[in-house]
C-alpha cells in the first residue's frame, strides 16, 4: 500500500461515493423545489458508474491510502441493490470502515438489518428539526421527523452505531430547534451533529447573514446544559466533539464556515458519473469514468488517481471571501451538494 499526499502533505484516507443524484426529499438548503422541480433531469441510469466500475475505484484508492469509504447521494438507498454494492467494497483488502449517509426515509428494519449484513458499520441519518411542522416545510415534501426518529431506532436495533444525526442549522428557520433537539437525543447513544449552514453550490441561495456559528450553537446549549471540549477521534475530524458535564452523551458541531478545517481534511468525492472532486466547495471535477470505460488498466487509474491528489491545493473554507469573490461572475458555480454527497 502506498500513502498518497498532496500539496500540503494531507494524506488521502477518506472517499466519499454518490451512489446517485437523485433524492425523495426536497430540502431547501440543498435540493430546492423551484430548481429540483418535476421538470429536473436527473443523470440516466447508463451515465452512472455501475458496481464494478465503482469496486474496481475503491479498490485502487484504497491501494494509496484509502481507509474508510462514506456512501451518499442524493439519497443513496434509492440505488437498487445497493446491499450487493456493500459487500463487494467491504471485502476490498484496507477497507475498514463503510458509512452511509441517509435521510432515513427508506430505513426499515429489515432494510437496516440488510445493510449490516452486508458490511455497513455505521450510519448517520439528517434530521434538522425535531418538530414536525418545522421539519416539514425543511424537506419540503411533507415527511415528519417522527419517522426519522423511527429510522434512528431501526439504525440503533441493527447494531449501525454509532449513530450520528446531522442537523443544519439556518438562521430565521431552525435556530430555535437545537435545544429541542438536544432535549430529545441527551442519553440515547445517539450522536447530534450541529452543521453551520454552508455555501455549497449555487442553488441554496446562501448568505453569511444566515448562518448560525458554532459559538452561537455552544452558547445556546449551554444557557440549558454545561458541556465541555473533547479531543478529536481521529485526526482530520470534521466535528468538533462537546461532551455532557453530567454523562448524558456528546454532540458535535460542524464548523467548515466559521472555524475552517481544511488543514486536516483527507476527503475525495467521487459523483454518481465518476468525477472526482477534492474539495466540497470544487467547481470541476477530474472524469474518472471516461478512462475507466476506455480500457484504462488498473496502473493507469492508480497513476491518475494519485496524480490528483498529489497536485490537490484546495483549501476553499480558510479562503472563503477571496474565493467568493474571484468566483463571482464565473459561469461555472460550485458543485451542488446533491451531486457528490456532501
Amino acid at each position: 500500500m502506498t500513502t498518497v499526499t498532496d500539496t500540503f502533505a494531507r494524506p488521502l484516507q477518506d472517499l466519499r461515493i454518490s451512489l446517485t443524484d437523485r433524492c425523495n426529499f426536497r430540502c431547501t438548503y440543498c435540493m430546492p423545489r423551484e430548481l429540483f422541480g418535476s421538470e429536473h433531469l436527473f443523470l440516466p441510469r447508463r451515465e452512472l458508474l455501475d458496481f464494478d466500475e465503482i469496486e474496481r475505484l475503491a479498490r485502487i484508492a484504497a491501494s494509496l491510502g484509502v481507509r474508510k469509504l462514506r456512501l451518499t447521494g442524493g439519497e443513496p438507498l434509492l440505488r437498487r441493490d445497493i446491499d450487493v454494492l456493500i459487500a463487494r467494497l467491504a471485502a476490498i483488502n484496507g477497507i475498514d470502515d463503510i458509512c452511509l449517509t441517509t435521510n432515513g426515509s427508506l430505513l426499515t428494519e429489515k432494510r437496516a438489518r440488510e445493510l449490516k449484513a452486508a458490511g455497513v458499520n455505521r450510519v448517520t441519518l439528517s434530521l434538522d428539526a425535531i418538530d414536525d411542522d418545522v421539519f416539514k416545510a425543511i424537506n419540503d415534501v411533507g415527511y415528519p421527523a417522527s419517522k426519522v426518529l423511527t429510522a434512528i431506532d431501526n439504525a440503533k436495533a441493527a447494531g449501525l452505531t454509532p449513530v450520528k444525526v446531522n442537523c443544519v442549522i439556518q438562521r430565521g428557520v431552525n435556530e430555535d430547534q437545537i435545544l429541542p433537539m438536544v432535549e430529545h437525543f441527551r442519553h440515547s447513544g445517539v450522536v447530534l451533529r450541529f452543521i453551520e449552514f454552508m455555501d455549497v453550490g449555487t442553488s441554496n441561495g446562501w448568505r453569511m447573514e444566515e448562518v448560525v456559528t458554532a459559538r452561537e450553537v455552544v452558547e445556546t446549549v449551554r444557557t440549558r446544559h454545561a458541556i465541555s471540549r473533547l479531543p478529536a477521534n481521529v485526526a482530520g475530524e470534521t466535528a468538533n466533539r462537546w461532551i455532557f458535564d453530567d454523562g448524558a452523551g456528546e454532540i458535535g458541531i460542524i464548523a467548515s464556515v466559521s472555524q475552517p478545517f481544511c488543514g486536516g481534511c483527507s476527503r475525495a468525492r467521487l459523483s454518481a458519473i465518476g468525477e472526482l472532486y477534492t474539495c466540497l466547495f470544487g467547481v470541476h471535477g477530474r472524469d474518472l469514468r471516461t478512462p475507466l470505460r476506455s480500457g484504462a488498466t488498473d496502473d493507469e487509474l492508480c497513476d491518475l488517481l494519485a496524480g490528483i491528489w498529489q497536485a490537490r491545493d484546495d483549501r476553499y473554507s480558510e479562503r472563503r471571501g477571496e474565493e467568493t469573490e474571484r468566483r463571482r461572475g464565473n459561469a461555472d458555480g460550485k458543485v451542488e451538494m446533491s451531486y457528490i454527497g456532501g
